[in-house]
């Protein structure tokens, strides 16, 4: 058997270099007779299982512009691949003066819980892949499997109770802060949405689930259409007007007339004075 992937070792989940056969044993990843688990299978480097088929789709689903693949690896690996590939279609940072800014089109944390949520709940012995497509305006992502018996939909999607397909699984994910808390990955992606106009999906058939994460929309009451547009520029630092004209394709003079919208409303704070004048959300 192939070793356990190179992510387990971090001292993230313990304060050692390598993992022991008697911890591997506790974790569940092995049993006694030295032989690995099924858990520890979908944990080692590599593995006879199906992983993610992930596309990046152009105007529709005839135009396809990346594929990647990710077979017969460790779930982990699954996830850190599947991040990279979210990272690059819908993740930028920004540069504006001294300020660096990570702009999300799509909120990380949703999408990596609902890869999480599908590596965790999924049903392994189905010789099927993870499907996650990736679109302009959205993110889907379909796992093999229906729900465990005896959690109904209601329950899923309130985060009511717990019933784990794959514990071991699931445990590693929670040590490894891949998930904050049992069955609250669904109450995650919503939380990831708040403040947007546009809210996840989730469908949920016999044999797979579906999430899809959109891009978010920002929509504040009592304001246009075009100062929703700046709001949602504005997000971990400072920006100058010049720079969010930039963004928005708005004329310098309309974005401080949108600023100055939100700033009354009490939903843009203004920073500085003259040339070094930055603009950021009050809350």
């Amino acid at each position: 058997m192939h070793q356990i992937y190179t992510f387990l070792f971090w001292k993230k989940l313990y304060s050692i270099e390598k993992l022991t056969p008697d911890l591997l044993i506790t974790l569940g990843l092995r049993e006694k007779n030295g032989k690995y688990t099924n858990a520890g299978a979908l944990f080692a480097g590599e593995n006879d299982y199906r992983g993610i088929d992930l596309v990046k789709f152009g105007d529709n689903i005839n135009v396809m512009l990346d594929r990647a693949q990710i077979e017969k690896v460790s779930v982990l690996k699954l996830c850190q691949d599947a991040l990279q590939k979210y990272r690059q279609y819908y993740q930028n940072e920004v540069i504006d003066g001294a300020y660096r800014r990570k702009n999300e089109q799509i909120p990380e944390n949703a999408f990596r819980e609902a890869i999480a949520n599908a590596i965790v709940h999924r049903t392994w012995d189905v010789n099927a892949q993870i499907k996650v497509a990736m679109f302009d305006d959205r993110i889907e992502v379909t796992s093999p499997g229906g729900l465990p018996k005896g959690l109904s939909k209601e329950e899923y999607l309130a985060g009511q109770l717990s019933i784990l397909r794959n514990p071991i699984i699931a445990n590693i994910f929670f040590r490894l802060g891949l998930i904050e808390q049992f069955s609250t990955g669904i109450q995650r992606i919503l939380a990831a949405y708040a403040d947007s106009k546009t809210q996840p999906q989730f469908s949920i058939f016999e044999n797979s689930i579906k999430i899809v994460l959109p891009v978010v929309k920002m929509e504040l009451q009592g304001v246009s259409e075009d100062a929703n547009e700046v709001y949602s520029i504005l997000q971990s630092a400072p920006l100058s007007s010049s720079h969010i004209s930039q963004e928005t394709s708005f004329s310098k003079n309309k974005v401080l007339n949108l600023l100055e919208e939100l700033i009354q409303k009490g939903y843009v704070v203004k920073i500085g004075n003259g040339r070094g004048t930055k603009y950021h959300r009050s809350k």
